[in-house]
């Protein structure tokens, strides 16, 4: 019986040392890369900051990159809590869309699948003057 117990160890560590396995995708498999925002999204955010910076509203911005969200935070002063956050979170792509803006209380402004239509809900309404 010991026999038959040696041998099977044996072939166990023979079949483990035949697998090869690519280290990139190793690396890839236990630490994902951070979600970010592509150079058109981040064209369309600046803009509308831009637009903001020159009304006086806002004056400072902050990016993060999370595993599972990419957020651009706007700030009044830098020492503050940020006004909103435009959030991009890949996996509620197929639900309720993967762009988000949330005020500094935590509740979400506006969400959807197109970022230009998020970023609508900073476009201030004309308004009637009565002179």
């Amino acid at each position: 019986m010991t026999d038959q117990t040696d041998l099977q160890g044996r072939q166990t560590l023979q079949a483990s040392e035949s697998v090869v396995v690519d280290l990139s995708d190793y690396r890839h498999a236990r630490d994902p890369l951070p979600v970010t925002f592509h150079r058109r999204e981040l064209d369309q955010i600046l803009w509308v900051y831009g637009r903001m910076v020159g009304e006086g509203e806002w004056r400072d911005y902050a990016l993060d990159h999370m595993r599972d969200k990419a957020v651009f935070s706007v700030f009044k002063r830098s020492g503050e809590q940020p006004l909103y956050r435009v959030e991009k979170t890949p996996k509620l792509a197929a639900k309720q869309g993967a762009y988000a803006v949330v005020n500094t209380h935590g509740m979400i402004l506006k969400r959807g699948h197109e970022l230009a239509q998020v970023l609508k809900v900073f476009d201030k309404l004309l308004k009637v003057v009565k002179s």
